[in-house]
């Protein structure tokens, strides 16, 4: 019975996430609820809106079951009116995004929430934290969609034939990641080999990374110079030796003010400091050195907005 049931969700294309949703429990329960012996085993409930799903009166019939269109056009049809509540539309804009798009919304945050529920290491926080890096770039590397269709196929979850990118570029890019994937795992580059193009990997990336780096000090150059020809005194808030507090009597006597921000971790990049007229610091209690920028700024235009 039980191996009759996994077969009907894997024909009709109920993944373990759909049918946790549709149950209204975890995934890892649906995984509980599926290596019972019986589905008769199952909390009531649960084992009345499954017999729903699959319109039968008892799991005697599971085993008799016929998979026809009309069969899994119901099936799914259950599946994607229980779709709703996983994001809260208070919360995100559904405006532009049709049915099928939003249950597919639906689909990616509550594996999101179920990975992140069950970890305990933290590891997946960690894969997630890169995943939002890649979602970043997606639109402007294009190996990035050939990489997530390689993925897709050696998993099992397409045909091998199926290219829904640039069939030619896509093409070209799996035939050489499946090369490279074949020597990874049969080990036959030999070390030396692999510390020269790792080598070469970190100098290519270090080089790309002072280019926009220098890039954007000569942006925030030009940016700062713009307001000091405004008339504004450029305020760059970070902690410094020659930092002065925020209620410093000659900033709070300055009639215009530009707050210039840095980025949470790596903060203002020293040219830009060296650029501006003020560098200043928020006093803050014992233990504390730094506020996230959303807290930093806040405090800044609050103190600020008293000047006379």
């Amino acid at each position: 019975m039980m191996k009759r049931l996994n077969e009907i969700l894997s024909e009709i294309g109920i993944s373990k996430v759909k049918l946790a949703k549709y149950l209204n429990v975890s995934r890892q329960m649906v995984y509980n609820y599926l290596e019972m012996e019986d589905v008769n085993l199952w909390p009531l409930e649960k084992k009345m809106k499954l017999f729903n799903l699959l319109q039968i009166k008892s799991a005697d019939e599971i085993e008799n079951i016929k998979i026809t269109n009309d069969f899994i056009k119901h099936a799914n049809n259950l599946i994607n009116d229980n779709n709703s509540g996983i994001v809260e539309k208070g919360n995100i804009s559904f405006d532009g995004i049709n049915a099928k798009d939003q249950a597919l919304l639906n689909d990616i945050v509550f594996l999101l929430k179920e990975n992140l529920e069950d970890d305990t290491t933290g590891q997946m926080s960690k894969v997630y934290r890169y995943l939002y890096y890649f979602l970043q770039v997606l639109e402007d590397v294009p190996e990035i969609k050939y990489m997530l269709g390689y993925v897709a196929k050696t998993t099992g979850f397409v045909s091998p034939n199926e290219f829904i990118f640039e069939e030619d570029n896509q093409f070209a890019f799996e035939s050489i990641l499946y090369s490279a994937m074949v020597l990874y795992n049969s080990k036959g580059a030999s070390k030396n080999k692999l510390l020269e193009m790792h080598k070469k990997f970190t100098n290519e990336i270090e080089a790309k990374h002072e280019e926009k780096l220098s890039r954007t000090q000569e942006l925030n150059s030009a940016k700062v110079q713009a307001l000091k020809e405004l008339g504004y005194k450029n305020v760059a808030m970070a902690l410094t030796d020659r930092s002065v507090s925020i209620d410093d009597e000659a900033l709070m006597s300055e009639d215009k003010l530009a707050i210039i921000l840095g980025t949470e971790g790596d903060g203002l990049c020293q040219e830009t400091i060296d650029a501006c007229d003020y560098t200043v610091k928020i006093p803050m209690a014992h233990g504390v050195d730094s506020l996230n920028v959303a807290a930093a700024s806040a405090v800044a235009f609050w103190q600020l907005a008293k000047r006379k």
